[in-house]
């Protein structure tokens, strides 16, 4: 027996930040100092040649554990001065400390961002009434939306399903950066609430789209913006054949960004298109020629090859 309909009604698909957001670098001089001009010429890049609706400033990707507030600041500034009027700028705002992170959250609405990103506290691993409690804070301490940052790997801990449906009745709490590497748990927490989910695994992204998602929060997209936004729009229509076919052309730099610490990577790959990088700072270190040998190789492989 066949059903021309679901009786199910059809989830709408909302996408607070696009569909395609870069998780952004953020450029050092070669002394170590922060590079505002490297910074605003990076977002313009990565806005009007790599098409991203977002850029994440100040997230693990940008080396925020090692950046000062005053530094975090000037950042915002500076993309949101740059591309602002174009692009959405999301500001990591997230530490392992509650006050802290409503600290950062208000110097960024004041500086300027369109919206905060939020990781779970990392290595002290609250309990779940923790992390709801410190979310909500968060929320509830600015005017700007929301999107949660779930990544166990390097927090200690998962946001459950549970609090995840709890914080989506928050009117501010709007998204997810998906990390857990669970569609399962995403598939629960999208059936049973309006959270926006973006992968956060660029790899994850095709198979995220199935179950609901809407976008990424990339790291190979400092290279393959353009690429992943036609596979996620292709997706969108109904056409998984050219979708799937983007997906895996472009899955080795999804996943060899990720070789080393994505960061090193990225940096090594944006030197190679003389675009602005500079080094990392400790306790990171740069790339080796045998680690950006072979990020080349992925770059080709995925038909995005750094030039010589």
């Amino acid at each position: 027996m066949t059903h021309d309909h679901l009786d199910t009604p059809v989830r709408a698909v909302s996408r607070p930040f696009g569909r395609v957001l870069t998780a952004m670098v953020t450029p050092f001089s070669p002394d170590g100092a922060l590079d505002l001009d490297g910074a605003a010429r990076l977002a313009e890049h990565l806005v009007t040649e790599q098409g991203n609706d977002a850029l994440v400033v100040n997230g693990t990707t940008g080396e925020s554990p090692t950046t000062t507030d005053a530094e975090k600041e000037r950042l915002i500034r500076t993309v949101v001065e740059t591309v602002g009027d174009r692009a959405r700028v999301v500001a990591g705002v997230g530490t392992n400390d509650t006050r802290h992170t409503i600290e950062l959250a208000a110097a960024a609405e004041k500086a300027g961002a369109h919206g905060l990103l939020v990781v779970t506290p990392y290595y002290n691993k609250p309990p779940q009434a923790g992390l709801l409690r410190h979310f909500t804070a968060v929320a509830d301490a600015t005017g700007l939306p929301v999107m949660l940052y779930d990544i166990p790997h390097r927090a200690g801990v998962p946001i459950e399903t549970e609090t995840l449906v709890r914080l989506a009745e928050h009117g501010r709490i709007v998204a997810v950066k998906d990390a857990k590497g669970d569609l399962t748990a995403t598939s629960w927490v999208i059936s049973r609430s309006d959270l926006a989910y973006y992968s956060g695994e660029d790899a994850l992204t095709l198979p995220a789209l199935a179950v609901g998602a809407v976008g990424v929060v990339g790291t190979s997209t400092h290279f393959s913006g353009v690429d992943t936004k036609r596979m996620i729009e292709a997706y969108d229509v109904g056409d998984t054949a050219t979708a799937l076919a983007l997906h895996s052309r472009l899955l080795p730099l999804f996943t060899g960004i990720f070789r080393t610490q994505g960061t090193i990577l990225v940096k090594a790959g944006l030197a190679a298109q003389g675009l602005p990088a500079g080094p990392v700072r400790s306790p990171l270190v740069d790339a080796t020629e045998d680690q950006v040998a072979q990020l080349r190789a992925d770059c080709a492989a995925a038909g995005l090859p750094l030039p010589e």
